[in-house]
This record gives structure tokens, C-alpha cells and sequence, in this order.
């Protein structure tokens, strides 16, 4: 069954390092080989403050930005999150483009491979979880998480390790198992 991964970096101010990491997990991804995996880099859309007139249930969007993004969320069979940790909690970009949407976030996966300082951006992932669990997504418990990120970043981006690689092999599977159960509920 061919099931579309979509890799959502998830922070989008100037300087980030998440397209480092997201550049190794989608390469990941694609060499493991279970998903058709997809690079999605949340600055590309340019989603403002959420400026829908109408609830997203109803999916009249209005605006250019937010069609782009249904468009998008709405291909995906799963998501991985690479996102940091912003003072003990998600981006605030994420928590937006999460709440942009609503049908086209149901019945799906969603992993995360999180970065950070000590914690490794696992607080943030956990205040995330219940925003996804609202809108029927299904966030797993496998993960890459990777504490003192600064110390695998090089001039050619994030030197992962076999820790790192380990743990997204173990991500995948699980995902995919999660991705193909989910699948005919939204048929």
C-alpha cells in the first residue's frame, strides 16, 4: 500500500535549524522506504494569525494560504512534526497551521522527531499531543528525540547518529502500521 509522509518542519523564524534536521529524518524516510515521503516546510505557506472568517469544519476557505494548506495537510496518509521547543512548548507556527484546519487532519498518524536543549524538545511534542488528539490524529508514542541538538549540527547539517537512526527505523514502522490501519476510515 503506498501511503504519503509528509516531514512538517515545524518552526519558521529567521535562523532555525529544523530544515537541518528535517532534511536528514526526510532522506531517512525515503531510504527506509515505507512511505512516499515528502518535505513540508510550514514558512512556504505563510499562514497569518488564523484570518478565516468561517470554522474550519465547514471548509469554505477564503484565502490563498489556506487552501494551499488543506491542499497539502489533505494529501498526507501521516505526519512527523520536526519541531523545537519554544519556553516549554510548541512553536507558536505550529499550533496555528494545526488550527487551520480540521477535516482534513482526521484519522491520521503523527510522530515527531523533536530537538532541543537537555529535554530535546519532548515537552513541547507533549503539549502538542492533545491538539492533534482533538482532531482525531493519532500521535504515537515511538519518536526521535534529540536533546543538545547544536552538538550534531555541522556546515552540511545534522550529523545524525546511530541513536538518532535507530529511533527513526523504529518511528517508521510503528507510523506505517498506524498510517495503514487509519487509511479506510477515511475512505
Amino acid at each position: 500500500m503506498s501511503l504519503e509522509l509528509h516531514v512538517v518542519v515545524a518552526s519558521t523564524r529567521p535562523g532555525r535549524i529544523g530544515p537541518n534536521v528535517a532534511r536528514w529524518f526526510h532522506e531517512h524516510a525515503r531510504q527506509e522506504g515505507s512511505f512516499d515521503a515528502r518535505l513540508i516546510d510550514l514558512a512556504d505557506f505563510g499562514l497569518p494569525i488564523y484570518d478565516e472568517p468561517r470554522h474550519p469544519r465547514m471548509q469554505k476557505y477564503e484565502h490563498a494560504h489556506t487552501k494551499a494548506w488543506s491542499t497539502s495537510v489533505a494529501a498526507a496518509d501521516a505526519f512527523v512534526f520536526v519541531a523545537p521547543e519554544y519556553n516549554f512548548g510548541p512553536t507558536p507556527a505550529l499550533v496555528n497551521a494545526i488550527n487551520y484546519l480540521w477535516a482534513e487532519w482526521q484519522h491520521k498518524p503523527a510522530a515527531f522527531v523533536s530537538y532541543g536543549g537537555i529535554s530535546g524538545g519532548m515537552r513541547a511534542v507533549q503539549m502538542t499531543k492533545p491538539l492533534l488528539t482533538t482532531l482525531n490524529v493519532m500521535p504515537i508514542v515511538e519518536a526521535v528525540t534529540i536533546p543538545l541538538v547544536h552538538d550534531y549540527l555541522t556546515e552540511d547539517g545534522f550529523a545524525a547518529q546511530k541513536i538518532h537512526r535507530d529511533s527513526a527505523d523504529v518511528m517508521l514502522k510503528a507510523l506505517y502500521r498506524w498510517a495503514a490501519a487509519l487509511k479506510p476510515m477515511r475512505a
